[in-house]
C-alpha cells in the first residue's frame, strides 16, 4: 500500500477526508460501529444553555455607578 499524501486546508475538508478513509479501510457499517466509541452521549440540557444569557445585565445602581451619578 503506498501512502498518500493530502493536501488539507481545512477541518471540513480534513474530516471528510478521514471519514472516508475509515468506510474505505473498514466499510460503512464498522466505520460507523468506530465512530459511535466517541460519542459520550452529551450532557446537560443545550436547548436551555442555548438561552442563558452568558452575564447577567448590569442594574440600574450599577449602571449610575459606573457612571458616576
Amino acid at each position: 500500500m503506498i501512502a498518500t499524501r493530502l493536501n488539507v486546508t481545512n477541518t471540513t475538508e480534513l474530516r471528510k477526508n478521514g471519514i472516508n478513509a475509515l468506510k474505505t479501510a473498514l466499510g460503512v457499517t464498522r466505520t460507523l460501529k468506530f465512530l459511535e466509541q466517541f460519542d459520550n452521549g452529551g450532557s446537560g440540557d443545550c436547548t436551555a444553555e442555548k438561552y442563558e444569557p452568558e452575564e447577567t445585565e448590569p442594574s440600574d445602581a450599577e449602571i449610575r455607578k459606573m457612571f458616576g451619578f
